[in-house]
């Protein structure tokens, strides 16, 4: 990036499998961007790389609780060449760059190639530490539910399917004063081909975070709804503030479980092995939420997906709640 003098890298705000996040700064305005580094190096981080660049370019209008992508750049040993900005460039091209990644890259794991993507910068951090940083309140819950809720039905019917909804890829932003929370990491998403129900549309890979996983997707047979079961685990864990240490990183993270003797068993997971099992919702007090969000809770958390709310259904349901 220091190459074109275009972006001041400022620090390193997150690091994980799918590559490294930094705030950085554009010189030319001295405003804060967040840039996310891929390498492709491998094929299986060009597909996460890729599959975040087509879902984000592919969206034409913008939702204000969805990451913004400002431009994305390839690297390819010194040299950096811009390969979007604002979906100026036409699909022929793109799918030039997605065959080159794909083909030619991957045969020389040495090679210093890199996809950045320049997006939106968010001040608060990501939801699970910003929730878990301060006391439960039912107005600010409220409002990132309906948020939530406004996000995935745009992105559903811009036929994206998230596939990887929890609240660590979830960020928050300040710039209007309230907190604004947008949804991101795009990279296990999916970009439905036609303009069809997204609902229709069939997938068969498992992925996703266990804790957040509708049970259909442990078979490796679901749709959308599946982003809607990740929601209900997250809305559920936000007003309640369950949750359940993560193995691997030992953070603390919002998210509802089942316990069997001493083992954390994923809500999802528990109802694959028993489908008639009742959900106890609140599972710890009855008057932290009203009846009519606890059916709202029961109904994307349902087992079988016909009975479960779409993200139209859910956009609406949400602002007829009382709580």
């Amino acid at each position: 990036m220091a190459t074109e003098a275009k972006y001041s890298i400022v620090r390193e705000v997150g690091r994980g499998s799918y590559g490294v996040v930094y705030e950085a700064i554009v010189n030319q305005t001295r405003s804060k961007v967040a840039v996310k580094r891929m390498h492709c190096n491998v094929p299986e981080n060009v597909e996460l790389a890729l599959q975040e660049f087509w879902a984000l370019q592919s969206i034409q209008r913008q939702h204000e609780n969805v990451i913004q992508l400002e431009e994305c750049i390839l690297q390819n040993g010194r040299v950096f060449q811009p390969i979007s900005h604002r979906y100026r460039k036409s699909d022929s091209h793109l799918l030039l760059i997605e065959t080159c990644l794909k083909g030619r890259r991957c045969m020389d794991p040495k090679s210093a190639c890199f996809l950045w993507f320049v997006m939106e910068f968010c001040d608060g951090g990501n939801m699970n530490e910003y929730l878990l940083s301060r006391s439960p309140d039912a107005q600010l819950n409220n409002s990132f539910m309906r948020q939530l809720s406004s996000a995935v039905a745009f992105l559903h019917r811009n036929q994206i399917v998230h596939r990887d909804l929890k609240s660590d890829n979830i960020l928050i932003s300040h710039r209007r004063g309230s907190p604004i929370v947008k949804v991101a990491d795009f990279g296990l998403s999916k970009v439905c081909q036609g303009k069809g129900n997204v609902n229709q549309h069939r997938f068969s890979s498992a992925c996703g975070s266990n804790f957040y996983m509708a049970p259909e997707v442990w078979e490796g047979h679901y749709t959308a709804k599946a982003d809607i079961f990740a929601l209900g685990i997250i809305f559920w864990a936000m007003v309640e503030r369950i949750t359940f240490r993560d193995g691997d990183t030992e953070k603390e993270l919002l998210g509802t479980y089942i316990c069997q003797g001493k083992e954390l068993i994923p809500l999802g997971e528990a109802l694959l092995e028993n489908p008639n099992m009742k959900l106890q919702i609140p599972l710890k007090n009855k008057k932290s939420m009203p009846d009519d969000l606890c059916k709202l809770l029961h109904d994307m958390l349902a087992f079988n997906p016909k009975e479960r709310l779409d993200a139209f259904q859910l956009e609406v349901r949400i602002r007829q709640i009382s709580y």
